[in-house]
């Protein structure tokens, strides 16, 4: 029998990736045969990524892109359709989350720089994307969301409004793209153990708040995500689009 999840031959293209979520999704994507541009701000960052792939045997390529700004996101897809002259997946994973405070104090700087990326980057790189994907008669892009989408986070308002505008904005691209082969889904971690939650992680408060209400008693790890982002790019999941995965161990339970 073949195997569903393989992934062999194809070109995906992981945002955020040079640590945490979307670092674990570059490696497992890799492990199944895909060839992975690792794209996040630093291209030290990316390089790294890229290079623990092929000393591994893998296929993977370093490209900086800060997708807040439409001349790097542009830049970035131009540089992967003269490589490859293709896109299979695209996963939308790059974000921010810059304050973390009471809604009423958030200010003007913190709230478009959050919208810049969170909603206009992953907007225009799932445009863009999807542009290559149509060329190519199909494909996938997976957005990273949060269980902050459904049940929005203490003290992180902006954040938590971006990622229920992600949801929408997922079933948008899977209502009008799949005549063209695109399907269009999101992962909704829950707490995962990565840099970018250090805030909360660091919250004893919340910390405790978190893992108690979560059955399986315990922080998510990237690898927890990176399965689901496997199975939303493979033939596994060949007739699923505009659907959200939840992987938080139960948390909105």
């Amino acid at each position: 029998m073949s195997d569903m999840f393989d992934l062999t031959g194809r070109v995906a293209i992981v945002t955020g990736a040079s640590r945490g979520i979307g670092e674990a999704i570059a490696k497992a994507y890799a492990e199944r045969g895909a060839r992975v541009v690792v794209s996040s701000r630093k291209q030290d960052g990316c390089e790294a990524v890229a290079r623990f792939i092929v000393e591994a045997g893998g296929d993977a390529i370093a490209v900086a892109c800060h997708i807040g700004e439409m001349d790097a996101l542009e830049r970035l897809f131009a540089t992967v359709e003269e490589r490859y002259g293709r896109l299979d997946v695209l996963v939308n994973n790059a974000a921010t989350n810059p304050y973390y405070g009471h809604v009423l104090d958030t200010d003007l700087g913190a709230y478009q720089k959050t919208v810049d990326v969170n909603v206009r980057g992953y907007f225009f790189a799932s445009v863009l994307g999807g542009r290559l994907m149509r060329k190519g008669g199909g494909g996938s892009i997976v957005n990273v969301a949060s269980v902050n989408a459904i049940r929005p986070g203490p003290l992180q308002g902006i954040y938590s409004v971006t990622k229920g505008a992600v949801l929408n904005m997922t079933k948008v691209f899977a209502r009008e793209c799949g005549p063209e082969g695109i399907r269009c889904n999101a992962i909704l971690p829950g707490l995962i153990r990565t840099k970018f939650a250090g805030a909360l992680l660091a919250d004893t408060e919340q910390l405790e708040h978190y893992v108690g209400g979560n059955p399986l008693r315990r922080v998510g790890e990237p690898r927890d995500i990176a399965g689901a982002a496997v199975f939303l790019a493979s033939d596994a999941s060949s007739y699923v689009t505009g659907e959200f995965l939840v992987v938080d161990g139960g948390f909105l339970v």
